[in-house]
């Protein structure tokens, strides 16, 4: 499926599928290590996903063994001086941090990791919604050990998932833990056998996808803002949003599938 001698920098492949964007990693013979291009590629990805109507969700994978040992810091390191990112303005950002000039991702993400998955691993996978891992991952934030910050958005959700001592307690060490511990600290969802993950994400995707295309959106974004910003902030935006929803065609098709007793057909409208 990949011409990996071909393209020495690496790649981002993409795939629709069913209502779903198939978004993989595409590197092995470097252990996935990104390039600027290949981070390029990828947020061309992300905005594909959210600019086409007929995707309702993504799943983040990639082929090969190692899921990304992080970014490839000598061909990055002339960016981070200038203090520039690899992907134009406009875009959709993959690490979702709101950055002035990008945009921010509006659907579904899942993510599939396994094996090696360092640095800018981790923070993709904590951007992305839900996250399931082969048992023989292993993971490792270790910006400290080369004299930089992680600056992903794993300072942000490492603490609000686990904690901040739990989130210190990686950030600060380096260190390299598994499966089993990321799934104690809420960076995973699911561990799997290794092999079965993609699938596995694949089929949440799927059951994703099913649900109502405008109300998975907005509870996405509620979700994320009462996290954000607050429950209050959140709360606020109850009755706007449901008024919003209630009017729309997929409401009133819940209602006929559910009077009708049969699967419901939305239109994301």
């Amino acid at each position: 499926m990949s011409a990996h001698d071909a393209t020495p920098e690496g790649r981002i492949t993409s795939e629709a599928r069913d209502g779903l964007l198939l978004i993989g990693i595409d590197r092995p013979a470097k252990r996935n290590g990104f390039t600027p291009a290949m981070f390029r590629q990828l947020a061309e990805a992300y905005t594909r996903l959210d600019d086409d109507p007929a995707l309702r969700a993504g799943v983040l994978f990639a082929h090969g063994a190692h899921f990304t040992a992080g970014l490839d810091l000598p061909s990055f390191a002339p960016l981070m001086q200038r203090g520039e990112k690899a992907f134009d303005f406009g875009l959709v950002e993959p690490t979702d941090l709101g950055t002035p000039g990008y945009r921010r991702r509006t659907k579904p993400m899942v993510c599939a990791v396994q094996g090696i998955t360092y640095t800018l691993g981790i923070e993709l996978m904590l951007a992305a919604d839900i996250v399931v891992a082969a048992d023989d991952c292993r993971f490792s934030q270790l910006e400290v050990q080369r004299g930089i910050m992680a600056t992903g958005g794993a300072t942000l959700r490492m603490a609000e998932r686990a904690g901040l001592g739990n989130a210190l307690l990686h950030l600060l060490t380096a260190d390299v833990f598994d499966a089993a511990e990321a799934l104690r600290l809420n960076f995973v969802q699911k561990v799997v056998p290794a092999g079965t993950q993609r699938d596995v994400a694949i089929g949440i995707a799927e059951a994703i996808a099913a649900q109502a295309p405008l109300a998975v959106v907005a509870t996405r974004q509620n979700a994320l803002k009462a996290v954000e910003q607050g429950p209050l902030a959140a709360m606020h935006e109850f009755i706007a949003t449901q008024q919003r929803l209630a009017q729309s065609d997929d409401a009133a098709e819940g209602v006929r599938a559910f009077v009708e007793k049969r699967p419901a057909r939305f239109q994301g409208r």
